[in-house]
């Protein structure tokens, strides 16, 4: 009974007009912050940039220049760390948190290391989508920052098969 309170195929539903559809929810391209550090975390982060083709992509790194040097644009430079550097730990945790709440992405990537290792922390705190992409430097087991990015990536990768079982991350091949 209740169900036919609330019909809207009641006596006067011929008399009303139709309702126009709601329009469709705007979409915009995917926001991708892909961050990594200089040297080959850096490189490996560019062979993946097929990925990201119709995204909406900022790049991030350590080192001033080198996002030019490989046209990754646009791109923002973020302090380095590592973690025999602990007194610089402050100040790129909050750069980073800063250019992530100024962006939004709605998902961020990274190839490593501690730099990589915060966005991704901090942008699971903003309910990003998160991936980590172990270097493929390490053949032996994931890296420190590889196995604190276990916690908070939604797909956590590494580049060598027998690695991945190991640790319980998922292969899906090795970008170099």
């Amino acid at each position: 009974m209740l169900s036919l309170a609330f019909s809207s195929r009641g006596k006067h539903a011929e008399s009303r007009p139709e309702r126009p559809a709601k329009p469709a929810a705007r979409t915009r391209p995917t926001r991708v912050l892909a961050i990594a550090s200089a040297g080959g975390h850096w490189q490996q982060l560019m062979e993946l940039r097929p990925a990201f083709e119709g995204c909406d992509v900022l790049f991030a790194t350590t080192l001033k220049g080198l996002p030019q040097e490989f046209d990754a644009a646009p791109s923002i430079i973020v302090p380095d760390c590592n973690r025999n550097d602990v007194l610089r730990m402050p100040w790129m945790v909050l750069t980073i948190g800063a250019r992530l709440l100024a962006y939004r992405p709605d998902v961020v990537i990274s190839t490593g290391a501690l730099p990589g290792l915060v966005a991704l922390t901090l942008a699971k705190v903003m309910r990003a989508q998160t991936i980590w992409v172990d270097s493929i430097a390490n053949a032996e087991e994931m890296s420190m920052s590889g196995k604190h990015a276990r916690r908070v990536a939604d797909l956590w990768l590494s580049q060598w098969p027998h690695v991945a079982e190991a640790e319980g991350a998922d292969y899906y091949g090795a970008i170099l």
